[in-house]
């Protein structure tokens, strides 16, 4: 059927892939083709057009008259000639294009775009109409033999269409003269009156919360894809609705109650038990593509470092010291790491990037309009958690939660405006969708490096750390683990989290009792702690070794497993770490995560436990790695193949073992533990 041909899933708006039938096509199967096309137009009579009407009603109009004629063809079986076929051919053709016309004219979620681009649009119905015209004028009527009263009805489409006034609806032409003059006011820092917002919105049936969110939702789309020439008008329409959904509606509607489920459920994106420091740019953080070093020897992405030079900066983002040059220098060996992580983790370079060079495009404001909107919209949010009832705080907790989602200019435009020493307040709120709320908007903002700072100088850290351990709902739990996690990003804070009362013991008591999610959350974040040496110790007291062997033992999850042994590889670098591993007998269970693995990650981390529990458990663990020949075969593998750290270390393990069978076999041995400090290995 020529049909399938036309049906697009993730067809860019105002594209029209339409398709010419085949010259070898038969002229049954085109004109079957044809009168589904045709009832498919008429059907978008019944679809909401809140701009574009009168054009689009007179084209379905037009369409639905000439299904009458393909219809008595087809049902009278009449011989159709060979140059109706070509006529019929174009019509197809243009009734593809009216189709796709007509879905984005009543796409949801692109109204606000539709009226913007009305004379494109009109233009587009304009040239359609008429393609239709001509193509019915050489049409050979006379050839095909229907009624006196269908050949009338087709030369009154044909000379309508000839004539047809197809051009933008005044009413169109006002509103969008209306918006216009608003966004010029929010350049010029004049905040828009109530009543205008409102009849535009009115004018444009966004009726809902949910309907201006699907607005939002289409602008953010098109900022993405769309062309980079259009970027800066749509930031200002995307932050002029962004301010109406907030400031016109104050019901919060939620579709299905889909709360970001993918925010919620699971907070540490695609990293993983990794120093944030070393794999995020800290400018984007996200996954960096192509690290490169700037001259006070911090690493960036390069396209986010490049985007801060360009506008002008000239002091290091992260240290706020002076550039002495613009230089960047590749890190190659970081590069490579990076590489193999997304090697291990079945994660898409190509994609990760994409979303990387996405939100740098967002460090700066789009446009001096977009800036204005969201300095007002963030004054607005401030006011809400603050004097607003109840329901008004959880909305505005759930703006703020959208708004930093993805865009680092308005979180640091809500921090600046203030919106995190009320969030704090709010997550002792008895109401769990509120603190739910107010918890994810302060991850957003534990994002940027200034909102984390203000949380701690706040006093917000016990806030945080109060929802970790008897949030109102185990979501809670797992999204104040996951913003744990980044405040230990910055070394100082490290040890001023593990040194505050029960922050260790919540999160080893979150392993035992979250989602799988929220396991993940609390073992990254304890990584990100025991970056800190002095941490680890306590950490180790918490129980937290043979809980993590525990999960190791019993998960096949593949992200899990590489966290929890990272964050075991990290603690066995104490001696008491390497002896808590050990009093767990778990040497087996870390070789045979060594040996099935399939993540390169995993294995380096079992190797660095096995080296640590040799180096602090003397003959007692080695003897036990010795008598294991699947060990020496996991090994050698990794001394080629692996990463550089990872093939130093297999070679140090594999030196340890052929001096024990060696001095073995003399009957001498080494003993590092007295008899007192005796451990058994398996």
């Amino acid at each position: 059927m020529i049909q399938k041909r036309f049906d697009q899933i993730d067809r860019r708006i105002f594209s029209f892939p339409a398709v010419h039938p085949c010259e070898a096509v038969s002229p049954v199967t085109l004109l079957s083709s044809l009168i589904i096309l045709s009832q498919n137009i008429s059907d978008y009579q019944s679809n909401p057009f809140a701009t574009q009407r009168r054009n689009a009603r007179e084209t379905i109009r037009q369409i639905g008259i000439l299904v009458v004629f393909f219809e008595e063809i087809h049902d009278r079986g009449l011989v159709v000639p060979e140059s109706a076929v070509l006529c019929f051919s174009e019509l197809h053709l243009t009734f593809q294009k009216i189709r796709f016309l007509l879905e984005d004219c009543s796409r949801e979620g692109a109204r606000l775009w539709i009226l913007m681009k009305s004379e494109m649009v009109a233009s587009q119905f304009r040239v359609l109409i008429r393609t239709v015209a001509t193509a019915l004028d050489v049409l050979p009527l006379d050839s095909i033999d229907v009624c006196g009263e269908v050949k009338e009805l087709v030369e009154l489409v044909a000379k309508q269409a000839r004539k047809a006034k197809i051009e933008v609806n005044p009413d169109d032409e006002r509103a969008m003269r209306r918006l216009l003059s608003v966004l010029d006011g929010l350049e010029k820092g004049m905040e828009p009156e109530f009543q205008i917002l409102k009849w535009l919105l009115d004018y444009l049936e966004i009726k809902t919360w949910n309907d201006c969110s699907k607005e939002v939702k289409f602008l953010e789309e098109q900022c993405v894809e769309g062309e980079e020439r259009e970027v800066p008008f749509l930031t200002s329409l995307l932050g002029f609705m962004c301010y109406c959904r907030a400031r016109i509606f104050d019901t919060l509607e939620l579709e299905g109650q889909n709360v970001e489920q993918t925010d919620v459920r699971c907070n540490m994106e695609i990293l993983s038990c990794l120093n944030p420091e070393d794999f995020r740019c800290p400018i984007s953080l996200e996954l960096m593509i192509d690290p490169v070093t700037v001259s006070t020897g911090q690493t960036y992405d390069r396209s986010s470092i490049q985007k801060w030079l360009k506008a002008g900066h000239t002091i290091c983002p992260k240290t706020g010291e002076k550039l002495t040059s613009t230089e960047l220098v590749p890190n190659t060996n970081l590069r490579k790491l990076i590489h193999q992580f997304c090697a291990d983790n079945g994660a898409s370079l190509a994609k990760t990037g994409k979303k990387s060079h996405d939100i740098t495009r967002t460090i700066v404001p789009g446009s001096p309009a977009a800036a204005e909107a969201m300095k007002f919209l963030s004054r607005l949010l401030v006011r809400k958690l603050i004097f607003g009832p109840s329901e008004q705080k959880n909305k505005a907790a759930y703006e703020i939660r959208l708004l930093a989602r993805s865009n680092i200019y308005n979180r640091s435009c809500l921090i600046e405006a203030g919106t995190i020493p009320p969030l704090l307040n709010l997550l002792y709120s008895f109401n769990k969708s509120i603190q739910e709320n107010a918890i994810a908007a302060l991850l957003k903002l534990s994002k940027h490096a200034s909102g984390k700072k203000v949380m701690i100088e706040s006093g917000g850290l016990r806030s945080i750390l109060a929802v970790l351990k008897r949030g109102m709902s185990l979501e809670a739990r797992q999204i104040a683990a996951a913003t744990i996690f980044y405040l230990s990003s910055v070394k100082g804070y490290r040890k001023l989290i593990g040194e505050t009362d029960e922050a260790i013991t919540a999160l080893v008591d979150l392993i035992k009792e979250g989602t799988l999610c929220g396991r993940k959350n609390a073992v990254v974040a304890l990584f990100g702690l025991v970056l800190y040496p002095g941490n680890r110790q306590r950490v180790i007291d918490a129980g937290t070794v043979p809980l993590l062997l525990e999960t190791v033992a019993s998960l096949d999850k593949h992200e899990l497993v590489t966290d929890s042994v990272a964050l075991l590889a990290t603690l066995a670098e104490s001696f008491d770490g390497a002896i808590a591993i050990l009093r767990a007998a778990s040497l087996p269970l870390i070789t045979r995560i060594l040996q099935s693995s399939t993540s390169q990650a995993a294995k380096e981390h079992c190797i660095s436990i096995l080296l640590c529990c040799c180096n602090n458990g003397g003959d007692e663990a080695i003897s036990v790695l010795a008598k294991d020949p699947s060990v020496m075969s996991s090994l050698y593998p990794l001394t080629t193949d692996g990463t550089a750290q990872a093939s130093k270390k297999a070679r140090s393990l594999i030196k340890i073992l052929h001096k024990f069978h060696e001095t073995s076999s003399s009957g001498q041995g080494c003993q590092a533990l007295t008899h007192e400090q005796s451990v058994h290995v398996w």
